[in-house]
């Protein structure tokens, strides 16, 4: 992990700026890697980037592996001689401050199907090397997912335990009755996964090459409806006569919900995960290290320990605590791995038990300023409390924006937070946080953009337990000017977090 001071951004890429509805990996990402390099910032986080289903979760996907058709760029496309300039003409106005999930689907998967349709015709289908690489290479799983979204698209997008019983169970008869007749849509679903990662590929190398590390998100658990739990159904708990999660995921009421957070996945039959020496997760944690150079693991606790609720149950408030092998799984990922850029989200109900499993492995935790102000000197979100191994947040992805935060608590809790800082900065309530976050102890520092931008709450990406409206917020192409760019490269120096320093 990073054992030197440095700092970056927070920003996933479907909130870049983009005439396509959306962020997408095209020009905008490359003009933000140059505007990170510009203020010496040595780190973009992203969220996970997988297809993303009901809600537009990032943390719900269709699968593990696979990558987000919608961040595929169609410009990219164009100059591949996929798509046309007519093609990209009679777009539909979107709007510049939000993603509009459906509208933005209605218009770019006509245009991947378009591009697909012209790579077969060109015959690049077996003519490419590099797409017939990409598909041996990544056998293991993209056949079946390939698979799996043809027989969602031809099942009107009903989830696979309400498909007819011998695909849902994946008789071998039904697999290969429908392999064959959906061809032309499995090809479909490979092609977009092909150019997604030629995408991701050229971007996180234009990104190292600038200095910049990029930092992914696993989180712990699936979501019922995707290949994952359909392809592998004895690491889950499910319903055997349903395919129903038979003990879904969440945690007991917290600061963020008081009656908990149900999120349904099915939580992980641990047992048969040790059988199989943890093959499944070994090769997710190996596939998203392809990917990013440093990873997140979301809701870390549940290695230890993990909240499990009972099917049927609609809050999360009568769940169990049940114990996972974590230090075996982990061990073993070292041993194949070596040293592993792990961060380990450790937010919410933490033990000593989940403490002493991140601190055996040196996992940074993460430390979050919006959660300092509220109890005694021994919070342990107070800079003063830090050790030099920690990610240091004004907020997360979950959190309002720093902004928003300040200025919806009580004049009583204001003054608090003013009290602890000394003064409120001229320059905002954001500036503050920012500058109290990069002169801390914690090795590392990363900045949800929208407060470097001190945007207010209806900025923020997510509200935890709301179902819908959430992950739509963007910025737009101005933010990445030089008089911003400036300030962080400034304080950026101010605090010793420069790429200098470490030389």
């Amino acid at each position: 992990m990073l054992d030197y001071r440095a700092s970056g951004v927070l920003l996933h890429p479907t909130s870049l700026p983009s005439r396509f509805g959306i962020g997408d990996l095209g020009e905008n990402a490359y003009q933000f890697v140059d505007f990170l390099a510009k203020g010496d910032q040595q780190i973009w986080q992203i969220l996970p980037i997988g297809p993303t289903g009901y809600g537009n979760s990032p943390y719900l996907s269709y699968s593990a592996l696979a990558g987000n058709p919608l961040l595929i760029s169609p410009a990219i496309l164009q100059q591949q001689g996929l798509l046309t300039e007519e093609d990209l003409q009679h777009l539909p106005e979107f709007p510049q401050d939000r993603v509009d999930f459906d509208r933005v689907i209605a218009t770019k998967f006509p245009l991947l199907r378009r591009a697909s349709d012209r790579f077969k015709e060109q015959g690049l289908e077996t003519a490419d090397d590099e797409y017939r690489r990409f598909c041996n290479s990544q056998n293991d799983w993209l056949s079946d997912y390939a698979l799996f979204m043809s027989l969602k698209d031809r099942h009107n997008g009903s989830s696979w335990n309400q498909w007819e019983k011998d695909i849902a169970t994946r008789q071998p008869e039904a697999m290969a009755k429908w392999a064959k007749e959906l061809t032309d849509e499995i090809f479909f679903h490979k092609f977009v996964q092909y150019q997604f990662f030629n995408q991701w590929k050229n971007l996180k190398k234009y990104a190292n090459q600038k200095g910049i590390k990029l930092f992914g998100d696993i989180p712990i658990y699936v979501a019922h409806d995707s290949v994952d739990v359909w392809a592998h159904k004895n690491i889950f708990r499910l319903d055997e006569e349903t395919g129903e999660a038979a003990l879904m995921a969440g945690v007991p009421p917290d600061y963020f919900s008081a009656t908990g957070q149900l999120w349904g996945n099915p939580v992980y039959n641990w047992e048969e995960l040790k059988r199989t020496n943890f093959k499944w997760w070994l090769r997710r944690v190996e596939a998203i290290l392809e990917d990013v150079d440093i990873v997140r693991i979301d809701h870390f606790r549940g290695f230890q320990a993990y909240w499990a609720v009972p099917e049927g149950e609609t809050t999360a408030m009568n769940g169990t605590w049940l114990n996972a092998p974590g230090d075996e799984f982990f061990q073993l990922l070292r041993q194949d791995l070596g040293e592993l850029p792990i961060v380990a989200e450790d937010l919410g109900v933490i033990t000593p038990e989940v403490e002493a499993l991140r601190d055996k492995y040196g996992f940074p935790g993460m430390k979050i300023l919006q959660f300092a102000f509220d109890s005694d000197r021994d919070n342990g979100f107070l800079p003063y409390n830090y050790s030099p191994n920690c990610i240091v947040y004004t907020g997360t992805h979950d959190n309002n924006t720093s902004v928003g935060w300040f200025y919806e608590r009580s004049p009583e809790a204001q003054s608090r937070v003013v009290d602890y800082l000394g003064c409120l900065c001229e320059d905002g309530i954001h500036w503050a946080l920012i500058r109290l976050a990069l002169g801390s102890v914690g090795n590392t520092v990363v900045l949800p953009f929208q407060d470097i931008l001190g945007l207010g709450t209806d900025a923020k990406m997510n509200t935890p337990s709301q179902a819908e409206g959430n992950w739509a917020w963007r910025c737009r192409a101005e933010a990445f000017n030089e008089e911003l760019s400036g300030r962080l490269k400034y304080l950026t120096y101010l605090y010793g977090r420069t790429p200098q320093d470490i030389e």
